[in-house]
């Protein structure tokens, strides 16, 4: 008996082994995940950062260019400056630039470090699911109430132009089978059960 009850203990103890390195692994598979999506996170910035300050470096050039080209004597007057003018007219805007952006930068900061604090989240996770809690849903499009697949650009414009305005109603018919059916067709359908219920 004794030997029985140690075959039952060491092999309740290889279960648990084999359980803590079942956990182990699944624990080290999900932080793989996380480091992925970290990477993939940290790359899309870096990408969307660059992106953004190309776009104004190169919708600021352009605009200077343009500017430069429809009246260069202004321009550089705006340039150098003059007697009348204390400061150039590119010092001026650098600063107007510096302020609005010390501005904007503090009061979003400001509104959102506030609305972190009213909230009493500690972490971003708890800021996520209180603020999931306070706002409204967004329902789920499942199953969709519409079509969501085209055969192409012809395909889709036709069903905007006739058939996605239209209201859709639901009808109970007498098995209790619910029937979706556009609003023009419910005179008919409902006429059509009418006949139907009279003739038996």
């Amino acid at each position: 008996m004794a030997a029985q009850s140690e075959d039952m203990f060491s092999h309740e103890t290889d279960t648990i082994e084999q359980s803590k390195k079942e956990v182990k692994t699944y624990i080290k598979g999900i932080e793989k995940e996380k480091e992925k999506f970290y990477g993939t996170f940290n790359a899309a910035a870096i990408f969307l950062s660059t992106v953004t300050g190309l776009s104004a470096f190169i919708g600021f050039g352009t605009t200077l260019a343009s500017v430069r080209k429809k009246d260069p004597k202004y321009f550089d007057k705006g340039l150098t400056g003059s007697r009348r003018l204390q400061e150039t007219g590119t010092l001026l805007a650098f600063r107007a630039l510096c302020w609005g952006t010390f501005y904007a930068v503090t009061g979003c900061g400001l509104l959102f470090y506030g609305i972190w604090k009213i909230s009493g989240a500690k972490n971003a996770e708890e800021f996520r699911y209180k603020m999931g809690s306070l706002l409204p849903k967004i329902p789920k499009n499942n199953p969709p109430q519409s079509r969501v697949e085209f055969e192409g650009l012809t395909d889709l414009l036709t069903y905007i132009a006739e058939d996605w305005g239209k209201k859709k109603v639901w009808i109970m018919t007498e098995r209790y089978s619910c029937v979706l059916i556009h609003q023009a067709e419910v005179y008919e359908f409902v006429m059509q059960t009418h006949l139907s219920s009279l003739e038996k």
